[in-house]
């Protein structure tokens, strides 16, 4: 027998250029009890596509899909006046254990220690005030030039990227 019609369907099936009728022919040709031995290979397909057909979906489908697919409604939380300021309550705790933390960090380091405030104690370590009011102005000028000199630094390292950027354009 020549089966060249079915195999130029075939060919025709795998272009996807067959229309339905002829998937139905190729359909009712693979469903016979005897198929040649070189198409025998895609008698499997055909048989599973018109079996998967005839098996409809069942009666509780689509409550199936429909349960798997609704939201579960979501109750909103009451808000208390507790919880709107809870964040509060808890930067306020740990501020609070910072200051505990740094009270019992000084007292550790300054233990040993006597503190003294008895003021009458005191001696005064210059002897002319002139002296002593010429020394602390030269010290805070000291301070005053170091400070400007690391501002004038800080701004020429901020302003060095800008140069490089010039420079590359260049």
């Amino acid at each position: 027998m020549d089966y060249k019609y079915i195999e130029q369907l075939l060919e025709q099936y795998w272009q996807c250029e067959t229309s339905l009728e002829e998937e139905s022919r190729l359909r009712s040709f693979f469903s016979q009890e005897e198929v040649p031995a070189h198409l025998l290979r895609y008698k499997d397909l055909f048989v599973y596509q018109q079996v998967q057909q005839e098996i409809g979906l069942s009666e509780d489908f689509d409550a199936r899909l429909l349960a798997q697919v609704e939201v579960p409604i979501v109750k909103a939380k009451r808000l208390t006046l507790t919880g709107r300021f809870m964040p509060l309550f808890k930067a306020a705790a740990v501020v609070a254990v910072m200051v505990s933390l740094g009270n019992v960090v000084q007292h550790s380091f300054f233990a040993g220690e006597p503190l003294d405030y008895n003021y009458d104690t005191y001696t005064d370590t210059y002897d002319d005030p002139e002296v002593a009011y010429k020394q602390v102005s030269s010290a805070l000028m000291m301070l005053s030039e170091g400070l400007n000199k690391s501002k004038d630094q800080q701004i020429v390292d901020s302003m060095s990227p800008i140069k490089k950027v010039e420079m590359m354009k260049e």
